[in-house]
């Protein structure tokens, strides 16, 4: 009797280990699929994001224009301060 117990000790191990081993796979699955679903998310706000940029340009375009102007003159201002300092 004490034979067959060390017998099947080693395999209660082993399925013991599986059911971790099934644990975490399940767990991983479930991170990846996460994952997808915040990648899908973020695309999608991306997406809506660039199609309401677009249809302001279609609508103020004298704005657009005027906006990307200042914008450049001052970046361009800042970074001819940071490289001209002493």
């Amino acid at each position: 009797m004490a034979e067959t117990l060390l017998e099947k000790a080693p395999k209660a191990v082993k399925s013991e280990l599986r059911s971790g081993a099934a644990i975490l796979s399940d767990r991983f699955a479930e991170g990846i699929e996460f994952a997808k679903k915040v990648g899908k998310t973020g695309s999608d706000a991306a997406e809506e994001f660039m199609d309401d940029t677009t249809q302001r340009i279609k609508r103020h375009p004298a704005e657009t224009v005027v906006g990307a102007f200042a914008v450049g003159i001052i970046l361009g201002g800042f970074m001819s301060w940071l490289f001209n300092r002493k």
